[in-house]
């Protein structure tokens, strides 16, 4: 899984690699090894042991790519998933043929926080259609393909399910 903390702007990989068992796990970030041992862990926080070094985490708040904890007294936000609005357009059609469907959807529900394009607009694929807010994230949703907006089929501070179709482009 990616991770990145906004302020660093570094990214890294983190994994389990071994349950050693009594919580104590061998983790891999990047390319370097870690033993952990988890002392105590409920829905306010975590206690661990991380390379014989103590630590305590308090969730603050999580929403679907970022949590909000304090580590050692420091605050920090850490994005979960880097990627997310490159997994929203894939699978919006993103990625396919110039040829691609007709039908702009949308792959999470949400609340229309603006649109930027018009009826009659060219468009390139990857353009920016409109942006959706889900879960206290915004998120671009972004043209499939090449073209010409025939009908944008939101409006601002509409919501949307989830396949709903955004926009049609010729």
């Amino acid at each position: 899984m990616d991770y990145t903390i906004p302020d660093i702007e570094k990214s890294f990989d983190g994994k389990i690699l071994e349950n050693l068992g009594k919580n104590e796990y061998v983790i891999k970030i990047n390319d370097n090894e870690h033993n952990l041992k988890i002392l105590t862990m409920n829905s306010k926080g975590i206690e661990f042991i991380l390379d014989q070094k103590y630590h305590r985490a308090k969730y603050l708040e999580q929403s679907t790519n970022e949590m909000n904890l304090v580590i050692d007294n420091l605050p920090i936000t850490i994005n979960t998933h880097t990627h997310f609005d490159e997994i929203v357009y894939k699978n919006t059609g993103g990625g396919g043929t110039i040829d691609a469907q007709l039908a702009l959807k949308s792959q999470i529900p949400g609340k229309v926080v603006s649109i930027a394009v018009a009826d009659g607009d060219s468009v390139k694929k990857g353009d920016v259609v409109c942006t959706l807010e889900s879960m206290k994230m915004q998120v671009a949703v972004k043209a499939h393909k090449d073209g010409v907006i025939k009908s944008i089929k939101v409006k601002e501070t509409g919501t949307v399910a989830k396949g709903d179709v955004i926009a049609e482009i010729e």
